[in-house]
């Protein structure tokens, strides 16, 4: 072996959730691991998530909180590390956490805390680091995996992909994980952006452009049968079309030109509410919608439908405040596109887990090599669902090579 040439048993390659994880678990069974990443700063995905804080996890999640071609393959390894497996872990180090919404934990201080718990889980492990380090090739030869890396040449007999997909290239994202499955002719899932604000044509969308920054809980859903997904969540205007959560939860079931149906109050059936309510409200249209909605989109949506603020209920024919409230409980939209990997929190598709191990995550083509986190096709829903598939998946091939 040449003075630039290293041998490990495991090569993890990123070192972000997924891959710190793993690498921890591996190095803590005893074997010699060695982490890769290119980047020059540990964890940066982390390290912004939850506007700083880490949404690390969610207490409730399970296998139905998951998209994916093949839904029953993240079963397995969720199982076997639970949300609580996570809390634990958590809990040891100490770390400050609280509850959101709706199952979400977040850091009481920083995600730095997350990720320097990850940290001195590695060390426990004696990982050794490679970073910054870029992998330009990655090679087979017999029994063992040769990578040609800026630190020299580095002979592994496992090799775990951790690098993640393609959103937010600004931080160092690329298509690493996708070159290495095409490589060793693996099925790849067609990948898209995940968990995204949703665009809309510019003239089409010119009426709503004054409503931007009105944020409201709706209803908002899409697909059919299998492929349906509903969700009731903030709904936030935007210049160029539609953001919040329930936008970023739909985005994930949404395909092109497929419309939205979104339910702007959930809680009132308002034809109901406008026609019973003739005889007794004195009140006129503009001020009655302002009651249940913000005030700008009460009256920017009244000029967008074409009525008059100032009618006074009482005066309206019945099928008039029909149509008004069938506006605002069924709004039906078709997105022209989305704000794509640039503002996308995840990547959807990926290393096809056809190809894929549950129990291992590895390759039945290639003994040896794993995929785990975000390169595989797993894809949660918002709120710390993707950060417990790395845990899990991390464990998983962490616990097997």
């Amino acid at each position: 072996m040449n003075s630039k040439q290293q041998q490990f048993d495991v090569a993890v390659i990123g070192a972000g959730a997924a891959g710190m994880m793993c690498a921890a678990v591996a190095g803590q069974r005893g074997r010699s691991v060695v982490l890769i990443d290119h980047a020059q700063r540990l964890a940066e995905k982390i390290r912004i998530s939850g506007g700083g804080r880490c949404n690390f996890t969610n207490i409730g999640a399970g296998p139905q909180n998951y998209l994916s071609q093949n839904p029953h393959f993240c079963r397995s390894a969720l199982s076997r590390y639970t949300p609580q497996d996570f809390i634990g872990l958590v809990k040891r180090h100490r770390i400050g956490f609280h509850e959101k919404h709706k199952g979400q934990l977040f850091c009481d201080d920083s995600s730095e805390s997350i990720i320097a718990m990850l940290k001195a889980e590695c060390d426990a492990g004696n990982v050794a680091w490679r970073m910054p380090c870029s992998v330009e090739q990655v090679g087979k030869s017999g029994d063992l995996f040769r990578l040609d890396t800026s630190a020299g040449e580095i002979l592994a007999s496992s090799v775990v992909i951790a690098t993640g997909g393609l959103s937010i290239p600004k931080i160092g994202a690329t298509d690493f994980a996708y070159r290495i499955a095409r490589q060793f002719d693996l099925k790849l899932v067609e990948t898209r952006p995940g968990l995204v604000p949703l665009t809309f044509d510019g003239r089409g969308w010119e009426p709503f452009v004054e409503m931007a920054g009105v944020a409201l809980q709706v209803e908002v859903e899409t697909g059919a049968r299998k492929e349906r997904g509903h969700f009731l969540e903030d709904l936030l205007f935007t210049h160029r079309g539609l953001s919040g959560p329930a936008i970023l939860q739909i985005s994930s079931y949404w395909k092109l030109s497929t419309p939205l149906t979104l339910n702007l109050l959930p809680e009132v059936d308002v034809a109901e509410a406008l026609i019973t309510g003739k005889g007794t409200l004195k009140k006129n249209l503009g001020n009655l919608l302002a009651q249940w909605l913000p005030s700008r989109l009460a009256e920017g949506w009244l000029k967008v439908n074409g009525f008059d603020a100032g009618a006074r209920i009482a005066d309206m024919p019945d099928k008039a405040l029909r149509q008004l409230g069938d506006s605002l409980n069924r709004w039906v939209v078709l997105p022209s596109g989305s704000e794509g990997y640039r503002k996308a929190e995840v990547t959807m598709g990926g290393v096809d887990t056809r190809e894929l191990s549950q129990q291992s995550m590895m390759a039945a083509k290639v003994p040896g090599l794993h995929f785990i986190g975000e390169a595989v096709d797993v894809t949660g829903w918002l709120g710390g669902y993707n950060f417990q598939w790395a845990w899990a998946s991390g464990v998983a091939a962490g616990s097997a090579v």
